[in-house]
């Protein structure tokens, strides 16, 4: 299976951002990060990717989870549980 280009939208405090990186890390997802509480481009980015303000907003290969949606992301990504 093709590897998937993941971005993470985040902010430093947001708990389920810590969680999906957490989460990338434990499966040895590579992806980009990008802090949205400083970064006003990508935050214009991220809102027009899924039309919120909430994080994390993550896109894996054009498909966007906003939340922290485990079994979903797994299923995108092709994990096994």
């Amino acid at each position: 299976m093709a590897v998937k280009e993941v971005i993470i939208y985040s902010t430093p405090t947001c708990v389920y951002c810590k969680m999906a990186k957490e989460f990338f890390q434990k499966h040895d997802v590579s992806y980009q990060e990008y802090n949205v509480s400083t970064d006003l481009e990508k935050r214009g980015e991220m809102f027009n990717k899924s039309h919120q303000m909430g994080v994390p907003v993550i896109d894996i290969g054009g498909e966007i989870f906003v939340g922290f949606n485990r079994p979903d992301i797994e299923k995108a990504l092709g994990i096994q549980r």
